[in-house]
């Protein structure tokens, strides 16, 4: 079998929006599995803890939203009156629109996380991102956008992959993520997709946890601070324009 390769940058957009496209109808549930519903408890505490930034927040954008786990959340807060998920999978958004109801406060798009023209400066009070930063081809530019529709005072939560700090576990991480996690789409999807090769390789390139701090303190944010999941195997990011 020949070595994986990711796609290069100039790729990347198209590659994994055809990708995600693919595996759209049993996301969730491949979610569920890989993580062992895990997945679940960490989304919660991206809204909680963007609600406990902002609480006087009333808008929320929730980028790279998939299948619409983090907008159904923001969706269910009764002081929010303006929640947008935006994903460039259309399939995905299809799942989205199936699992949050239809209410007037909500809308989901189809849209580029790197160009959120279609949004003036100081749009949102918060912006989250659940499993979508390391998908962009260019991540300073992605987080300038997103810098750029929160208001002030505003709150960026993101949530990814991050890397296992005690080196005894790091090793079976690593077995888990890059031989486990595959086989788990696999059995559900056959071997003609490579997204559950491309999701454990993407994390090779992607910043980890004290790094992608760094760049964020450097593109202007302020209070950045990162809280760990399964001893950095997920971790979210929360920073204040």
């Amino acid at each position: 079998m020949n070595q994986y390769q990711l796609p290069s940058q100039e790729k990347k957009p198209e590659y994994v929006r055809t990708n995600f496209d693919g595996i759209a109808r049993a996301y969730d549930r491949f979610n569920d599995w890989n993580s062992f519903f895990l997945h679940r408890i960490w989304k919660d505490w991206v809204v909680r803890e963007a609600k406990k930034s902002v609480p006087s927040a009333k808008s929320a954008l929730d980028l790279c939203c998939g299948t619409g786990d983090i907008t159904l959340r923001l969706s269910n807060d009764p002081n929010l009156n303006r929640v947008v998920g935006l994903d460039f999978s259309e399939k995905m958004l299809s799942f989205a629109f199936r699992k949050i109801p239809n209410q007037p406060k909500v809308e989901l798009q189809i849209g580029d996380a790197m160009n959120l023209k279609q949004f003036a400066d100081g749009s949102f009070d918060i912006v989250t991102m659940g499993f979508g930063l390391r998908n962009v081809s260019d991540l300073r530019k992605c987080l300038l956008e997103i810098k750029r529709v929160l208001k002030k005072d505003g709150v960026f939560v993101n949530l990814d992959v991050g890397r296992v700090r005690p080196k005894f576990l790091k090793f079976f991480a690593d077995f888990y993520f890059f031989k486990i996690v595959p086989l788990f789409g696999y059995l559900l999807y056959g071997r003609e997709n490579e997204m559950f090769d491309y999701l454990p390789h993407s994390s090779k390139t992607y910043p980890d946890q004290e790094t992608l701090a760094r760049i964020l303190t450097e593109l202007g944010f302020r209070n950045v601070r990162f809280q760990n999941f399964v001893f950095g195997n997920a971790v979210a990011h929360v920073a204040t324009n």
